[in-house]
């Protein structure tokens, strides 16, 4: 019984350890981190050839927005992770095409807008993830000032508790 309980509740604890560790720069935002060093540990065991941006939202009162200009890098990608640590939603450039990524984070019965891509996840809190490649390290800049033009935010009316 003990095993059972550890194993169903790890994925669910560490990643509450995760939200409430990036929430510290905000809920509903994205934060960007700088390239990872051997220090690094702020995601677990990052990678030194990849940055990251993370938005810890809260759809408790209403969905949330994230939209994520194309980035001039040769891979980059947006991940919309559940509580329980379960991928609700994966895109990447290539799979757009190079457009813009614009996707809505909503809960089974919370209305969206139209047109755009939905992630609906079970329960409200989660992080939605961009990560981008620097397989040459003279570009960054050009990467960063994009990825730092990436929106979160809850939708109009709605306010995260």
């Amino acid at each position: 019984m003990t095993y059972f309980f550890t194993l169903s509740r790890t994925p669910t604890t560490l990643m509450s350890a995760a939200i409430s560790r990036l929430s510290e720069g905000g809920v509903n935002r994205f934060t960007h981190a700088p390239l990872a060093t051997d220090k690094s540990r702020a995601i677990v065991r990052p990678s030194p050839d990849l940055a990251y941006s993370s938005c810890p939202y809260d759809v408790s009162t209403g969905p949330v927005m994230i939209e994520v200009p194309s980035i001039p890098a040769r891979y980059w990608s947006l991940s919309v992770f559940q509580a329980n640590t379960d991928a609700a939603f994966v895109r990447n450039n290539v799979e757009s095409g190079g457009a813009p990524i614009r996707v809505t984070i909503a809960q089974a019965g919370q209305g969206v807008s139209p047109g755009r891509a939905v992630a609906r996840v079970e329960g409200a809190k989660g992080i939605a993830l961009i990560r981008v490649l620097v397989d040459d390290r003279s570009r960054f800049a050009g990467i960063d000032a994009a990825r730092r033009l990436a929106a979160c935010r809850a939708v109009a009316g709605a306010v995260p508790r």
